[in-house]
Protein backbone atom coordinates (compact mmCIF):
# COMPACT_ATOMS: atom_id res chain seq x y z
CA UNK A 1 0.00 0.00 0.00
CA UNK A 2 1.20 3.39 -1.04
CA UNK A 3 2.18 5.26 1.97
CA UNK A 4 0.46 8.76 3.55
CA UNK A 5 2.69 11.68 2.05
CA UNK A 6 4.01 14.30 3.73
CA UNK A 7 1.94 17.67 2.36
CA UNK A 8 4.71 19.67 0.89
CA UNK A 9 5.14 23.06 1.60
CA UNK A 10 4.39 25.43 -0.80
CA UNK A 11 6.47 27.26 -3.33
CA UNK A 12 6.13 29.56 -5.61
CA UNK A 13 5.20 27.90 -8.92
CA UNK A 14 8.32 28.70 -11.35
CA UNK A 15 6.79 31.50 -14.21
CA UNK A 16 7.96 31.01 -17.95
CA UNK A 17 12.02 31.29 -17.71
CA UNK A 18 13.71 33.79 -19.70
CA UNK A 19 14.91 33.18 -23.84
CA UNK A 20 17.80 30.89 -23.42
CA UNK A 21 20.61 31.96 -24.86
CA UNK A 22 24.27 29.95 -25.06
CA UNK A 23 26.79 31.92 -23.21
CA UNK A 24 29.76 32.24 -25.53
CA UNK A 25 32.19 33.97 -22.88
CA UNK A 26 35.40 32.69 -22.23
CA UNK A 27 36.30 31.27 -18.50
CA UNK A 28 37.04 33.27 -16.40
CA UNK A 29 39.93 33.57 -14.48
CA UNK A 30 40.25 33.06 -10.44
CA UNK A 31 40.13 35.91 -8.78
CA UNK A 32 42.01 36.48 -5.09
CA UNK A 33 39.87 37.91 -2.63
CA UNK A 34 40.81 40.24 0.24
CA UNK A 35 41.94 38.53 3.66
CA UNK A 36 43.91 36.20 4.47
CA UNK A 37 45.56 33.01 2.75
CA UNK A 38 44.52 29.70 3.65
CA UNK A 39 46.10 28.95 6.99
CA UNK A 40 48.34 25.90 7.72
CA UNK A 41 46.36 22.35 7.94
CA UNK A 42 44.61 21.17 11.30
CA UNK A 43 46.28 18.71 13.63
CA UNK A 44 43.22 15.99 13.56
CA UNK A 45 40.03 16.54 10.95
CA UNK A 46 36.01 15.75 11.08
CA UNK A 47 34.61 14.10 8.95
CA UNK A 48 31.18 15.85 8.22
CA UNK A 49 28.63 16.39 5.61
CA UNK A 50 27.73 20.04 4.18
CA UNK A 51 24.39 20.44 3.31
CA UNK A 52 24.06 23.28 0.47
CA UNK A 53 21.09 25.47 1.23
CA UNK A 54 20.45 26.86 -2.11
CA UNK A 55 18.32 29.63 -1.35
CA UNK A 56 19.46 30.26 1.74
CA UNK A 57 22.58 31.26 0.57
CA UNK A 58 24.48 28.98 3.84
CA UNK A 59 25.60 25.36 4.10
CA UNK A 60 24.88 23.63 7.38
CA UNK A 61 27.41 20.86 8.60
CA UNK A 62 26.38 18.23 10.29
CA UNK A 63 27.98 14.77 11.72
CA UNK A 64 28.51 12.42 8.80
CA UNK A 65 26.98 9.41 10.33
CA UNK A 66 24.45 8.78 13.31
CA UNK A 67 21.78 11.31 14.29
CA UNK A 68 23.04 13.91 11.89
CA UNK A 69 23.65 16.55 14.64
CA UNK A 70 24.06 19.70 13.29
CA UNK A 71 27.81 21.02 14.29
CA UNK A 72 27.80 24.45 12.37
CA UNK A 73 26.87 26.75 9.56
CA UNK A 74 28.85 28.85 6.87
CA UNK A 75 27.50 31.87 5.18
CA UNK A 76 28.44 30.87 1.48
CA UNK A 77 27.92 34.27 0.15
CA UNK A 78 29.40 36.72 2.47
CA UNK A 79 30.50 39.34 -1.06
CA UNK A 80 26.64 38.94 -1.74
CA UNK A 81 26.28 42.67 -1.62
CA UNK A 82 28.76 43.30 -3.96
CA UNK A 83 28.15 41.22 -6.33
CA UNK A 84 24.56 42.04 -6.68
CA UNK A 85 25.49 45.63 -7.74
CA UNK A 86 27.74 43.85 -10.53
CA UNK A 87 24.40 42.04 -11.86
CA UNK A 88 22.66 45.34 -11.74
CA UNK A 89 25.02 47.34 -13.42
CA UNK A 90 24.90 45.04 -16.27
CA UNK A 91 21.80 44.62 -18.21
CA UNK A 92 22.89 41.09 -19.72
CA UNK A 93 24.03 39.60 -16.72
CA UNK A 94 20.59 40.86 -14.39
CA UNK A 95 19.03 39.03 -17.64
CA UNK A 96 20.51 36.11 -16.92
CA UNK A 97 20.12 36.55 -13.30
CA UNK A 98 16.36 36.85 -12.69
CA UNK A 99 15.79 33.59 -16.02
CA UNK A 100 17.78 32.08 -13.07
CA UNK A 101 15.73 33.30 -10.58
CA UNK A 102 12.22 32.57 -12.73
CA UNK A 103 13.45 29.19 -14.18
CA UNK A 104 15.19 27.28 -12.64
CA UNK A 105 15.12 29.01 -9.05
CA UNK A 106 11.38 28.58 -8.69
CA UNK A 107 11.26 32.08 -7.52
CA UNK A 108 14.44 32.43 -5.70
CA UNK A 109 17.78 33.31 -6.11
CA UNK A 110 20.40 29.84 -6.28
CA UNK A 111 22.83 30.82 -3.97
CA UNK A 112 24.86 27.29 -3.34
CA UNK A 113 24.64 24.27 -5.46
CA UNK A 114 27.34 21.99 -5.12
CA UNK A 115 30.29 21.81 -2.78
CA UNK A 116 33.40 20.01 -2.08
CA UNK A 117 36.40 20.70 1.13
CA UNK A 118 39.67 21.00 0.54
CA UNK A 119 42.00 17.82 1.56
CA UNK A 120 43.41 19.52 4.42
CA UNK A 121 39.56 20.73 5.86
CA UNK A 122 40.51 24.59 6.07
CA UNK A 123 38.54 25.57 2.83
CA UNK A 124 35.12 24.59 1.03
CA UNK A 125 34.40 25.55 -2.33
CA UNK A 126 31.01 26.05 -3.31
CA UNK A 127 29.25 26.19 -7.01
CA UNK A 128 27.03 29.53 -6.63
CA UNK A 129 24.57 29.31 -9.95
CA UNK A 130 23.31 32.74 -9.78
CA UNK A 131 26.21 34.48 -9.45
CA UNK A 132 28.39 32.08 -12.05
CA UNK A 133 30.83 31.60 -10.72
CA UNK A 134 32.66 29.31 -8.29
CA UNK A 135 34.29 30.27 -4.92
CA UNK A 136 36.67 29.04 -2.02
CA UNK A 137 35.94 30.00 1.46
CA UNK A 138 38.45 29.74 4.21
CA UNK A 139 36.60 27.66 7.23
CA UNK A 140 38.41 29.65 10.12
CA UNK A 141 37.26 32.68 9.22
CA UNK A 142 34.41 32.56 6.54
CA UNK A 143 35.84 34.62 4.34
CA UNK A 144 36.49 34.04 0.16
CA UNK A 145 39.80 32.64 -0.42
CA UNK A 146 39.19 32.73 -4.63
CA UNK A 147 36.45 33.31 -7.17
CA UNK A 148 36.28 32.18 -10.34
CA UNK A 149 33.62 33.33 -12.57
CA UNK A 150 32.56 30.15 -15.03
CA UNK A 151 32.07 31.00 -18.78
CA UNK A 152 28.61 32.23 -19.78
CA UNK A 153 25.55 32.84 -16.89
CA UNK A 154 25.08 29.81 -14.62
CA UNK A 155 27.25 27.62 -12.56
CA UNK A 156 25.98 23.89 -11.56
CA UNK A 157 27.10 20.67 -10.54
CA UNK A 158 30.66 19.79 -9.81
CA UNK A 159 32.42 17.24 -9.28
CA UNK A 160 35.81 16.32 -6.81
CA UNK A 161 38.73 13.76 -8.20
CA UNK A 162 39.78 11.00 -6.19
CA UNK A 163 42.92 12.66 -5.12
CA UNK A 164 40.91 15.48 -3.86
CA UNK A 165 42.65 18.31 -5.74
CA UNK A 166 40.63 19.15 -8.55
CA UNK A 167 36.83 20.46 -9.00
CA UNK A 168 34.86 19.64 -12.20
CA UNK A 169 32.12 22.68 -12.11
CA UNK A 170 29.53 22.69 -14.95
CA UNK A 171 29.06 25.78 -16.78
CA UNK A 172 25.26 25.63 -18.05
CA UNK A 173 24.87 28.25 -20.64
CA UNK A 174 28.50 28.14 -22.00
CA UNK A 175 27.70 24.03 -22.51
CA UNK A 176 31.48 23.91 -21.19
CA UNK A 177 32.88 22.48 -18.01
CA UNK A 178 35.80 23.65 -16.34
CA UNK A 179 38.59 22.07 -14.29
CA UNK A 180 39.93 24.00 -11.41
CA UNK A 181 42.77 23.76 -8.89
CA UNK A 182 40.94 23.70 -5.53
CA UNK A 183 43.69 24.87 -3.57
CA UNK A 184 44.04 27.96 -5.55
CA UNK A 185 41.15 28.06 -8.04
CA UNK A 186 43.32 28.34 -11.45
CA UNK A 187 41.74 27.42 -14.28
CA UNK A 188 43.25 23.85 -15.76
CA UNK A 189 41.31 23.62 -18.56
CA UNK A 190 37.53 23.40 -20.11
CA UNK A 191 35.93 20.72 -22.58
CA UNK A 192 32.44 21.18 -25.17
CA UNK A 193 29.74 19.27 -23.65
CA UNK A 194 25.88 19.59 -24.98
CA UNK A 195 22.95 21.65 -23.74
CA UNK A 196 23.05 22.84 -20.37
CA UNK A 197 26.16 20.46 -18.75
CA UNK A 198 24.75 18.87 -15.64
CA UNK A 199 25.97 15.83 -13.21
CA UNK A 200 29.95 15.33 -13.38
CA UNK A 201 31.63 12.00 -12.13
CA UNK A 202 35.21 11.54 -12.17
CA UNK A 203 35.72 7.54 -13.14
CA UNK A 204 38.54 5.08 -13.28
CA UNK A 205 40.43 6.07 -10.62
CA UNK A 206 40.56 10.19 -11.71
CA UNK A 207 41.29 9.47 -15.59
CA UNK A 208 37.90 10.23 -17.10
CA UNK A 209 35.35 12.88 -16.67
CA UNK A 210 31.75 12.12 -17.45
CA UNK A 211 29.58 15.31 -18.24
CA UNK A 212 25.65 14.94 -18.65
CA UNK A 213 24.03 17.18 -20.14
CA UNK A 214 20.34 17.43 -19.53
CA UNK A 215 18.92 20.40 -22.76
CA UNK A 216 16.39 22.99 -21.85
CA UNK A 217 14.22 21.78 -18.55
CA UNK A 218 12.66 25.28 -17.78
CA UNK A 219 9.99 25.49 -20.51
CA UNK A 220 6.81 24.19 -20.78
CA UNK A 221 7.34 22.34 -23.44
CA UNK A 222 7.39 19.17 -21.65
CA UNK A 223 5.19 16.71 -24.12
CA UNK A 224 6.59 13.98 -24.96
CA UNK A 225 6.14 15.14 -28.89
CA UNK A 226 8.05 18.24 -28.19
CA UNK A 227 11.04 16.84 -27.01
CA UNK A 228 13.12 17.53 -30.07
CA UNK A 229 13.04 21.39 -28.38
CA UNK A 230 14.72 20.06 -25.25
CA UNK A 231 18.49 20.70 -27.01
CA UNK A 232 21.72 18.68 -27.47
CA UNK A 233 21.50 15.82 -24.57
CA UNK A 234 24.57 13.62 -24.39
CA UNK A 235 26.81 11.76 -21.99
CA UNK A 236 30.56 13.83 -23.20
CA UNK A 237 33.55 11.52 -21.99
CA UNK A 238 37.02 13.59 -20.88
CA UNK A 239 40.44 12.30 -20.49
CA UNK A 240 40.78 14.54 -16.98
CA UNK A 241 44.23 14.95 -17.40
CA UNK A 242 43.95 16.19 -20.71
CA UNK A 243 40.62 17.78 -21.12
CA UNK A 244 39.72 15.91 -24.67
CA UNK A 245 37.23 14.28 -25.19
CA UNK A 246 37.22 10.70 -25.76
CA UNK A 247 34.20 9.63 -26.20
CA UNK A 248 30.70 10.86 -27.05
CA UNK A 249 27.29 8.78 -25.97
CA UNK A 250 23.67 9.41 -27.26
CA UNK A 251 21.67 7.92 -25.29
CA UNK A 252 18.53 8.47 -26.96
CA UNK A 253 19.90 5.45 -29.36
CA UNK A 254 20.65 2.93 -26.74
CA UNK A 255 16.89 3.73 -25.58
CA UNK A 256 15.08 3.36 -28.37
CA UNK A 257 17.41 0.15 -29.36
CA UNK A 258 16.06 -1.07 -26.00
CA UNK A 259 12.48 -0.65 -26.78
CA UNK A 260 12.21 2.78 -25.00
CA UNK A 261 11.71 5.41 -27.08
CA UNK A 262 8.87 6.95 -24.38
CA UNK A 263 11.42 7.94 -21.92
CA UNK A 264 13.82 11.42 -22.27
CA UNK A 265 17.48 11.08 -22.95
CA UNK A 266 18.09 13.87 -20.74
CA UNK A 267 20.39 12.14 -17.80
CA UNK A 268 19.86 13.15 -14.49
CA UNK A 269 21.88 11.91 -11.13
CA UNK A 270 23.86 8.99 -11.55
CA UNK A 271 25.96 6.05 -9.87
CA UNK A 272 28.31 3.65 -11.21
CA UNK A 273 28.84 0.36 -9.45
CA UNK A 274 32.01 0.00 -7.71
CA UNK A 275 33.85 -1.70 -10.53
CA UNK A 276 32.93 1.40 -12.68
CA UNK A 277 31.27 -1.23 -15.33
CA UNK A 278 27.61 -0.23 -15.29
CA UNK A 279 26.37 3.06 -15.07
CA UNK A 280 22.85 3.60 -13.07
CA UNK A 281 20.92 6.79 -13.76
CA UNK A 282 17.62 8.91 -13.93
CA UNK A 283 16.21 10.56 -16.08
CA UNK A 284 13.73 13.40 -16.83
CA UNK A 285 10.12 13.10 -16.39
CA UNK A 286 10.47 9.23 -15.20
CA UNK A 287 9.75 7.70 -11.85
CA UNK A 288 12.22 4.81 -11.96
CA UNK A 289 15.69 4.47 -13.40
CA UNK A 290 18.22 3.19 -16.10
CA UNK A 291 20.62 0.60 -15.79
CA UNK A 292 23.38 0.47 -18.87
CA UNK A 293 26.63 -2.11 -19.28
CA UNK A 294 29.51 0.52 -19.95
CA UNK A 295 31.49 -1.92 -21.75
CA UNK A 296 29.03 -3.71 -23.95
CA UNK A 297 27.68 0.10 -24.74
CA UNK A 298 23.84 -0.77 -24.10
CA UNK A 299 21.18 -0.26 -21.81
CA UNK A 300 20.41 -3.46 -19.59
CA UNK A 301 17.02 -3.06 -17.70
CA UNK A 302 14.67 -0.17 -17.26
CA UNK A 303 12.97 -0.12 -13.45
CA UNK A 304 9.91 2.03 -12.93
CA UNK A 305 8.81 2.75 -9.65
CA UNK A 306 5.77 3.66 -7.85
CA UNK A 307 4.20 6.70 -8.43
CA UNK A 308 2.58 9.02 -5.82
CA UNK A 309 -1.04 9.04 -6.48
CA UNK A 310 -1.15 12.60 -5.25
CA UNK A 311 1.07 13.71 -7.48
CA UNK A 312 -0.10 15.99 -10.96
CA UNK A 313 0.22 14.17 -13.97
CA UNK A 314 0.80 17.60 -15.76
CA UNK A 315 4.44 17.51 -16.65
CA UNK A 316 4.84 21.14 -16.55
CA UNK A 317 4.29 21.36 -12.91
CA UNK A 318 7.69 19.00 -12.37
CA UNK A 319 10.56 20.81 -11.26
CA UNK A 320 12.64 21.16 -13.90
CA UNK A 321 11.58 18.51 -15.54
CA UNK A 322 12.61 16.40 -12.73
CA UNK A 323 9.97 13.43 -11.78
CA UNK A 324 13.22 11.57 -9.55
CA UNK A 325 16.46 13.41 -8.89
CA UNK A 326 18.90 11.51 -6.84
CA UNK A 327 20.41 8.56 -6.78
CA UNK A 328 23.33 7.16 -4.42
CA UNK A 329 24.36 3.61 -4.67
CA UNK A 330 25.59 1.61 -1.10
CA UNK A 331 29.55 0.80 -0.34
CA UNK A 332 29.00 -2.56 -1.63
CA UNK A 333 27.18 -1.87 -4.84
CA UNK A 334 24.25 -4.22 -3.63
CA UNK A 335 21.58 -1.34 -3.30
CA UNK A 336 20.52 1.77 -4.62
CA UNK A 337 19.06 4.78 -2.89
CA UNK A 338 16.11 6.74 -4.97
CA UNK A 339 15.02 10.24 -4.48
CA UNK A 340 11.46 10.38 -6.04
CA UNK A 341 11.50 14.13 -6.16
CA UNK A 342 8.02 14.77 -7.03
CA UNK A 343 6.52 11.35 -5.79
CA UNK A 344 7.23 12.78 -2.07
CA UNK A 345 9.67 9.56 -1.15
CA UNK A 346 12.76 7.65 -0.87
CA UNK A 347 13.45 4.44 -1.19
CA UNK A 348 16.23 1.91 -1.29
CA UNK A 349 16.37 -0.64 -4.29
CA UNK A 350 17.71 -3.67 -4.51
CA UNK A 351 20.19 -4.15 -7.08
CA UNK A 352 20.05 -7.50 -7.92
CA UNK A 353 16.19 -7.22 -8.58
CA UNK A 354 15.63 -3.28 -9.04
CA UNK A 355 12.61 -4.03 -6.79
CA UNK A 356 12.08 -0.97 -4.26
CA UNK A 357 12.08 -1.51 -0.19
CA UNK A 358 9.82 1.15 1.96
CA UNK A 359 8.78 3.57 0.48
CA UNK A 360 9.93 6.29 2.76
CA UNK A 361 7.58 9.53 3.00
CA UNK A 362 10.30 12.71 2.42
CA UNK A 363 9.23 15.87 1.43
CA UNK A 364 10.50 17.12 -2.32
CA UNK A 365 13.60 15.37 -1.82
CA UNK A 366 16.47 17.04 -4.02
CA UNK A 367 19.44 14.33 -3.29
CA UNK A 368 20.83 11.36 -2.00
CA UNK A 369 24.13 10.51 -0.97
CA UNK A 370 26.05 7.61 1.36
CA UNK A 371 26.87 8.79 5.21
CA UNK A 372 30.18 8.64 6.15
CA UNK A 373 30.24 5.19 7.62
CA UNK A 374 28.32 3.65 4.16
CA UNK A 375 25.36 2.68 6.45
CA UNK A 376 22.63 5.07 5.08
CA UNK A 377 21.59 7.04 2.33
CA UNK A 378 21.13 10.39 3.10
CA UNK A 379 18.56 12.46 1.16
CA UNK A 380 17.82 16.26 1.33
CA UNK A 381 14.13 17.00 1.56
CA UNK A 382 13.89 20.66 -0.48
CA UNK A 383 10.19 20.63 0.54
CA UNK A 384 10.68 20.69 4.04
CA UNK A 385 13.82 22.08 4.59
CA UNK A 386 15.55 19.06 6.18
CA UNK A 387 17.76 16.02 5.92
CA UNK A 388 16.90 12.87 6.26
CA UNK A 389 18.85 9.46 6.79
CA UNK A 390 17.51 6.04 5.11
CA UNK A 391 19.06 2.75 6.73
CA UNK A 392 20.32 0.57 3.55
CA UNK A 393 19.81 -2.41 5.25
CA UNK A 394 16.56 -1.99 6.34
CA UNK A 395 15.05 0.95 3.74
CA UNK A 396 14.00 2.35 7.39
CA UNK A 397 14.31 6.42 8.60
CA UNK A 398 16.44 6.47 10.99
CA UNK A 399 17.27 9.80 11.57
CA UNK A 400 16.74 13.47 10.52
CA UNK A 401 17.60 17.41 11.07
CA UNK A 402 16.82 20.42 10.16
CA UNK A 403 18.56 22.95 7.61
CA UNK A 404 18.31 26.06 5.63
CA UNK A 405 15.82 26.71 3.24
CA UNK A 406 15.62 24.59 0.22
CA UNK A 407 18.90 21.76 0.86
CA UNK A 408 19.81 20.45 -2.77
CA UNK A 409 23.07 18.88 -3.12
CA UNK A 410 25.10 17.34 0.22
CA UNK A 411 28.63 16.03 -0.09
CA UNK A 412 30.97 14.66 2.38
CA UNK A 413 33.60 16.66 3.33
CA UNK A 414 36.29 17.65 6.20
CA UNK A 415 36.73 20.12 8.99
CA UNK A 416 39.03 20.69 11.60
CA UNK A 417 37.70 18.47 14.97
CA UNK A 418 37.23 21.47 16.89
CA UNK A 419 34.99 23.32 14.01
CA UNK A 420 32.26 24.80 15.61
CA UNK A 421 31.39 27.89 12.39
CA UNK A 422 33.79 30.22 11.32
CA UNK A 423 34.82 32.82 13.70
CA UNK A 424 32.73 35.86 14.29
CA UNK A 425 34.61 39.21 13.29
Amino acid sequence: MFPKFLPRRRRPRALAAAAAVLGLALPGSAVAADGPGTPAAPAALREVMFVANNWDGTADVVTARGDLARIGRIDVVPDKDQRLAEIYLNPVKLAYFLGVRLGPGEGHDQFADDMYTTPDGTAVVVSRPSFADVVSLDLATGRINWRFPVAGYRSDHMALSPDGTRVAVSASTANTVHVLDIATGRPIGSFATGDKPHENLFTDGGRRIWNMSIGEVTTALDAPWLDWTKGDRRITVADADTLRTVRIIDMRERLDAFGRPDLSDAIRPAAFTPDGSTLYFQVSFFNGLVEYDAAADRITRVATLPGNPATSEDRTTWVNDSRHHGLAMSPAGDRLCVAGTMDDYATVVDRATLREGPLVPVAKPYWATVSGDGRSCVVSESGADRVTAIDFATGQRTSSVEVGDHPQRVRLGHVPADWTGPARS
